[in-house]
């Protein structure tokens, strides 16, 4: 089953939508509260967010930011009963991957869902990045070693697998990376690059085949 987060606060509609998409064979959080929805994706890190605009708490618009500060990747779709052509423009502007204006047919949104499961199906061979004995799940930011428990990685540290994956058994410059995941931080150090990297080293210490190798003074490679 797909896990997939409902943020919703009209309660009979939260109730109706919940209970058919279960129908569908989808495994549906819902909360009321734009907080505890936040909240509830940071921790459970579904694969798909239903997201309503006019929420308590925070709105959606909000929680939109939120998320694409800390994941680029997961779906959202926007419910919402704003008709402003200027709504729609800031809801893309900050992520969202669709937008369905209430009142809607339970049949649409299931059609705008599904495909937004097949893009991301579409995309899975990016998502899932094999490295030795391990599997990173980039989307969800999960790092698993053969059958042990999962890992949690930040958004950062997967951002930073990745780049060294995508150029394995090459150099990568340090200032290449701090750019890729440090673009607006102006405070950000090479130092800090460091603490990341010996963190990551630590992640993947179980296959003795992958090597993270320093190169003084201009960067990091990646020996599998």
């Amino acid at each position: 089953m797909i896990p997939l987060l409902l943020i919703e606060d009209e309660t009979d509609l939260g109730l109706i939508i919940a209970d058919n998409l279960r129908a569908a064979e989808y495994e549906v959080s819902h909360y009321a509260d734009g907080e505890k929805g936040l909240e509830a994706f940071f921790r459970n890190k579904p694969e798909i967010v239903i997201l309503d605009v006019m929420l308590p708490g925070i709105d959606g618009f909000v929680i939109a930011k939120k998320i694409r500060e800390a994941d680029t990747e997961t779906p959202i779709l926007f419910l919402t009963a704003r008709t402003q052509t200027a709504d729609v423009v800031n809801a893309f502007e900050l992520g969202a991957n669709d937008y369905l204006r209430k009142p809607f047919s339970l049949e649409e949104l299931k059609v705008r869902i599904n495909a937004l499961v097949q893009r991301n199906l579409w995309q899975s061979q990016k998502r899932f990045i094999h490295i030795g004995d391990y599997v990173m799940d980039s989307m969800r930011q999960i790092l698993k070693y053969k059958e042990n428990k999962e890992m949690n990685l930040s958004f950062r540290e997967c951002e930073l697998i990745k780049i060294l994956y995508e150029n394995k058994n090459k150099v990568v410059h340090r200032q290449e990376m701090i750019h890729a995941v440090w673009p607006n931080d102006r405070f950000f150090t090479g130092r800090s690059l460091d603490v990341f990297i010996s963190r990551i080293r630590t992640y993947l210490q179980h296959d003795h085949r992958i090597t993270i190798v320093n190169i003084r003074a201009i960067g990091y490679k990646m020996i599998i």
